[in-house]
């Protein structure tokens, strides 16, 4: 009697334990921990958004990953079937403690914050004004993503502040100074779903193409778009018109700029280790100061880019201060080829 009660209470303490383990990691997911290095990601690159494939479909921003063995890579802007009353919440870089961490995207009733970085195609800095869930269906704002009427019915046309920055990261030398709003922070709290497992595969096979490494395209990926999730034949991909700014190699390998034990060589994914992670320290009110996003993967010009702030990617963990003023981008961006009396794309 005495043997089997021993059992059970050793049998009842493994299941409580697990439900900890499980509670705790979830935690961790709804705050979005991830990857840490030293060198922060190059300039977002400039490119035009594929057309939109058809009804349902979301647009998810590129974004620049990271390769334990090879660094940054560029992670092309796709569209994907969005699960239905959901939207994106785009993942980003943020400097804090010496470091640049990983915040990994998500989907939830709510977009929230995601760093104030403008990956541009309705992702300005704060919210998401490329579309809306009306009912069942999701609405494309064609002022600022490229559908096409003849495939997609349901749209229409409400103009946004645009400009034209480039910054990939937040926080830090250079990076973009935002803090979260109370309606992004009201958004965290709510229930998040994972990347779907075309997202997930898209970021895989990225990561396993060489030139999509910075180290390879400087900056600037060959693809840097694609109309279909893992799709990167011609017929889908799109080609990036310009780096964000000048490249500068890191002065460190990717072996010494990581923080913590290596991970899975791509950013985000659930076999990473998140050892080493500190939270966000947002910067201070004197740090560096950037706009908020629209369409054409930044259209600007090029001597518009040779004005942006110059990538982090060749920061080392010395180098980062926070408190580094940063002249402002004031918005000056054409809208998309579809809005009414223009024929230009927009921010990126």
């Amino acid at each position: 009697m005495v043997h089997r009660a021993v059992v059970r209470w050793l049998v009842l303490s493994v299941v409580i334990l697990s439900f900890s383990v499980v509670s705790s990691v979830g935690s961790l997911a709804q705050i979005g921990v991830g990857i840490s290095v030293r060198v922060g990601p190059p300039a977002l690159p400039i490119y035009a958004q594929p057309i939109c494939p058809g009804p349902g479909y979301m647009w998810t921003p590129g974004y620049w990953g990271w390769n334990d063995g090879a660094g940054y890579y560029w992670v092309p802007g796709t569209w994907v079937v969005a699960p239905v009353g959901m939207l994106w919440t785009p993942g980003y870089w943020g400097w804090g403690g010496g470091f640049y961490a990983w915040h990994p995207g998500y989907w939830g009733p709510h977009v929230g914050f995601y760093g104030g970085i403008n990956y541009g195609f309705g992702y300005g800095g704060v919210g998401f004004v490329g579309g809306e869930w009306r009912g069942g269906a999701f609405y494309y704002n064609r002022y600022v993503t490229n559908v096409s009427v003849t495939s997609v019915t349901h749209v229409y046309n409400r103009s946004v502040a645009l400009n034209n920055t480039t910054t990939s990261f937040n926080g830090g030398t250079g990076g973009v100074v935002a803090r979260p709003t109370a309606q992004e922070e009201t958004a965290a709290r709510e229930p998040h779903t994972a990347p779907l497992a075309e997202q997930t595969q898209h970021e895989n096979l990225a990561s396993q193409n060489r030139e999509n490494f910075a180290s390879v395209n400087q900056g600037r990926p060959a693809v840097a778009a694609t109309a279909r999730a893992g799709d990167f034949s011609s017929r889908s991909a799109v080609s990036s018109r310009a780096a964000g700014g000048e490249y500068h190699a890191p002065a460190m390998s990717p072996k010494e700029a990581r923080v913590g034990p290596p991970g899975n060589s791509a950013a985000g994914s659930k076999a990473n280790s998140n050892e080493g992670f500190r939270s966000f320290s947002p910067p201070s009110k004197s740090a560096a100061s950037t706009g908020s996003s629209a369409n054409e993967s930044h259209s600007q010009t090029s001597s518009q880019n040779s004005s942006q702030p110059q990538s982090s990617a060749n920061h080392s963990a010395s180098q980062p201060k926070q408190g580094a003023k940063q002249n402002p981008h004031k918005s000056n961006q054409n809208k998309h080829p579809n809005a009414p009396k223009e024929d230009h794309h927009k921010g990126r």
